[in-house]
């Protein structure tokens, strides 16, 4: 689900972002990788040395020739003030959206309707991914004509009836999963005598109402942060939890699941509007969520500059009791056990309690390796030598499996105690959000699937601050190697196929596609982690030290 309708994603991507877009139509763009910068200078170089060979008896024409040259030269080094500028010139355009980080950022201009006169309905409608309504006033909900009405008064100032419609979720340009969202009609009515406004308020709020869709891609993890989460945060933390939310197709599971971080933006019970039928009055509502970009958060967007560490210090506080909960009962249970043994002898007891103390086990430091196994498409056939594997380069590791039916709260605990998570891209990558910055994401990444896996995941682990390392397999890794002819565009070109459509892409290589990883390659990427780990563990303690000593009186 995560690439559906790539095609409209990079259609947005080249009118909102440009650069990558550009880079790609343009070869003069593509300075960083494709060497284009030095394809440039190369044939600056020759032409210069060309035009001085033709014309080498004309006195002026050598003259000319010998400032080509000189400009060559100025060119080709890699640190001379012209050849940054020509660099510069070069990438004009690639970043039209992003600040130079030399340079003061600009104040963003605050989004449409977020100032709103009493008694006014508006519509900001200008995202290519999302809608949102923001009603200010007498707002009260009616689920049986899934409204709601803004009542105004018959002295109003306000002489506009309108009527407004929304689906409150953030996917607006996939026109097929829109379809199953619920629509809402926003009515202003006058409160003289409109028989369709309900006449007087069963609960009475006193704080606003955010309004948004928990159906669409609701059961896949990455839709659920993306789609949902991340919105919800990024459109109710200013209300300081001073707001209730207002859900369309509301689903028990979802609460139970995300309950916690519900807990975190809001002191008040969700309301389920289908199948709540009382009237319930706001001095505000806002209906539907803004988002700013692939699990991502702009801090220059957002109240006190908050940024995505923000919205992970959230999930930690989110988790926190649940996590405590859960190690008070595997203690508990631990000690259970202990007691139904209580019949084996001492000697049991001791060699039991020497072998878990002994060195290579708790006494070293280790760093703790995850990985995210996947079931189906997209599995690592050899999964147990992986293990092994890292085991080998001195990590700890466990192994996870998710399941749509494993708490939250546990996978959150297991991949905050990490300081490496492997996984295969897919959904199950989006729990990188758990990780802690500075933590390291190897990311497997399959035929197929290099775009996919850099913008949904790899770009924003590292905007989170965590070490992201992708690991592109080879044609051999692929198990369609093995259905596939070698000099077939299937492997040697997933880019042309994936350019037949979305569905392609998901047959061949979403859905019938496996890796087997060649451990030899892999281990770099390894050793690369456990190399990041121990310069990140040497810089702690040397601070600690630091720090010691200078706290040490006199």
């Amino acid at each position: 689900m995560v690439h559906h309708h790539r095609a409209s994603l990079l259609m947005h991507q080249h009118q909102q972002r440009k650069g990558d877009a550009a880079a790609a139509d343009d070869p003069l763009l593509q300075v960083e990788g494709g060497g284009g910068m030095k394809e440039l200078r190369g044939r600056l170089a020759d032409y210069a040395c060309h035009h001085r060979k033709q014309h080498g008896q004309d006195a002026l024409l050598r003259m000319l020739a010998g400032f080509a040259l000189v400009s060559c030269l100025l060119l080709l080094l890699p640190g001379s003030p012209i050849s940054a500028a020509m660099d510069d010139l070069l990438q004009l355009g690639r970043n039209t959206d992003e600040a130079d980080p030399a340079s003061p950022s600009p104040t963003p201009s605050p989004p449409l309707c977020a100032d709103v006169a009493n008694g006014a309905v508006c519509c900001d409608r200008s995202s290519h991914r999302t809608d949102v309504c923001v009603m200010r006033g007498d707002v009260r909900t009616h689920a049986a004509s899934n409204s709601l009405f803004l009542l105004l008064q018959p002295n109003s100032s306000s002489t506009t009836f309108a009527e407004e419609r929304i689906r409150p979720y953030t996917r607006k340009w996939e026109t097929s999963i829109m379809n199953t969202i619920d629509e809402l009609r926003l009515r202003s009515v006058s409160s003289d005598g409109d028989a369709a406004a309900p006449a007087h308020c069963d609960v009475r709020h006193d704080v606003p109402a955010v309004v948004f869709s928990t159906g669409g891609y609701t059961g896949n993890v990455y839709h659920e942060f993306n789609d949902g989460i991340i919105p919800l945060y990024i459109t109710a933390r200013g209300y300081d939890k001073r707001v209730v939310f207002v859900m369309l197709e509301y689903h028990d599971w979802w609460m139970t699941k995300y309950g916690h971080i519900v807990e975190q933006l809001s002191d008040y019970p969700p309301v389920d509007f289908a199948n709540d039928n009382r009237t319930h009055c706001f001095p505000e509502a806002i209906v539907g969520l803004r988002i700013h970009d692939e699990l991502a958060i702009d801090a220059q967007r957002m109240p006190a500059n908050l940024t995505i560490l923000d919205f992970r210090q959230m999930l930690d506080d989110a988790h926190r009791g649940r996590i405590q909960t859960i190690i008070e009962e595997e203690a508990q249970a631990a000690a259970a056990a202990v007691e139904t043994k209580a019949a084996a002898s001492k000697e049991q007891l001791s060699r039991s309690s020497s072998k878990r103390t002994r060195p290579d086990d708790d006494r070293v430091e280790k760093p703790r390796l995850v990985i995210v196994s996947r079931n189906g498409s997209r599995a690592i056939e050899n999964e147990a030598e992986l293990a092994r594997a890292a085991a080998g380069a001195g990590f700890r590791v466990s192994v996870l499996r998710p399941r749509q039916d494993t708490e939250l709260a546990r996978m959150y605990r297991a991949l905050n105690a990490s300081d490496v998570m492997v996984g295969v891209h897919g959904a199950a990558m989006t729990h990188f959000l758990f990780m802690r910055p500075g933590s390291v994401f190897i990311q497997v990444v399959p035929l197929g699937t290099d775009w996919a896996a850099e913008t949904y995941y790899g770009e924003p682990a590292r905007r989170m601050g965590l070490r992201y390392v992708p690991y592109k397999i080879m044609p051999s890794e692929s198990s369609l190697s093995r259905r596939y002819a070698r000099d077939d565009p299937v492997l040697t070109d997933p880019d042309s196929v994936n350019a037949k459509g979305w569905q392609v892409t998901k047959q061949v290589y979403l859905d019938g596609q496996n890796v087997r990883l060649d451990m030899a390659r892999f281990r770099h990427r390894l050793r690369e982690a456990y190399g990041h780990w121990a310069r990140a563990r040497m810089q702690q303690r040397h601070r600690a030290d630091s720090g010691a000593k200078q706290r040490k009186p006199l």
